[in-house]
This record gives C-alpha cells, structure tokens and sequence, in this order.
C-alpha cells in the first residue's frame, strides 16, 4: 500500500518547506497550522473532499492568520501541484511487484481540483482517496477500507508513508509500515520484506 504525495509523487511537504523558505515563514510554521487546526481546519476539510482546492484557500489563508502566519494560499497550491510529478523508480517498483503476483493500492489524502493532474489509477489494483471517500488518513477506517478492497487482511499489508502520523494507525492494525524519505532506501526495505529486488 503506497502513498502517492511524497512517495510515489514527489513530496508536499518539500514544496511547502520551499514556499517557507521563500516568503521567510519559519519552518515548519505551515505544517503546525495544519496540525492545530485539527479535523475542522481547512485542510483536514480538503482532504476530506468537503471543500475544492478552489474553496479551501480563504479558510485555510484565514486559520494561518489565527495562528500568526500570512500565506498566499492559492501559490502555496501552484507550489504543491508542481511538486506532483511521478517518481520512475516508485512507478518500475510497482510494476515489479505486481508482475510477481502481489496486488498493490494507493491511498491518498488528496482533494478535488478541477486542474488536470497526473492519473496513477492504473499502476494500482486499488486506489483509495480521501477527497472520495470523505475519510483521510489518519482515521483507521481509511486502511481498513483498503483492506477490504485488496480482499487482504492488515497483517498482509505493508505500508509506505511519508508522515510519521499517518504510519502509526496501520501499525496498529498489524501492517508493517515503512516511513519514506528518499525513494530508494524506502524500496530496498520493501523489497527485503517481499523478498523482491526493487531497485537495481
């Protein structure tokens, strides 16, 4: 099970550290905004697909001003969007996995946009989104649904993230969880699990 933002795309994160950087924000100020907003901030709202990425820059612009912090929201997306781009050794990896009979999902935590992105459906058996499904992870119903998708129980699962946070819950139901932040120390670690060479 791969997350696409940072393992399978390049990372959010990054682009928001760059954004930071460049309009002298401390770092990590963003991420914090996010995280004390909670799941009635704007983005846990986003990702829950109860607003667009259209819809979601006034309230989001409007919870970094309660926390001290003055962000342009719609370049802070463009920012992110351009971070999106597929990682050939993630999508050579997949492949690999699939052609030796193993199913494969993504999930998401991702919103609706009406800007064209890539589509990576077709690299996966399962693609699971939090924007479609009204839950994001970190909630435990999201893994479970995957899951019950791939027709696999947790304890069959390994897990690639990029957020610490969102690893924790699919421990918890038995997944064995690697954290990523670079492509290919993530994949040999998989690769030892699957018994597969997923990098050379």
């Amino acid at each position: 099970m791969f997350d696409i933002g940072g393992v399978v795309q390049g990372s959010p994160l990054h682009a928001i550290t760059r954004y930071e950087r460049e309009h002298g924000i401390e770092a990590n100020a963003i991420n914090r905004v996010v995280v004390a907003a909670g799941e009635q901030g704007a983005w846990a709202r986003l990702e829950r697909g109860e607003l667009t990425a259209q819809t979601f820059v006034e309230p989001f612009e409007a919870d970094c001003r309660a926390r001290g912090i003055t962000i342009d929201g719609r370049r802070l997306m463009a920012k992110i969007a351009e971070a999106g781009v597929p990682r050939p050794v993630m999508l050579d990896a997949i492949r690999r996995i699939r052609a030796a009979g193993l199913r494969v999902a993504a999930l998401t935590n991702n919103w609706r946009t009406d800007a064209p992105r890539a589509r990576l459906d077709a690299h996966f058996d399962v693609f699971v989104e939090s924007a479609v499904e009204g839950l994001r992870k970190p909630d435990p119903r999201i893994y479970a649904l995957v899951c019950e998708r791939l027709g696999v129980p947790a304890p069959r699962v390994a897990f690639l993230d990029d957020i610490g946070r969102n690893l924790k819950p699919a421990r918890a139901l038995g997944m064995a969880t690697i954290k990523v932040d670079e492509p290919e120390p993530a994949l040999r670690e998989l690769g030892a699990l699957l018994g597969l060479d997923l990098v050379s």
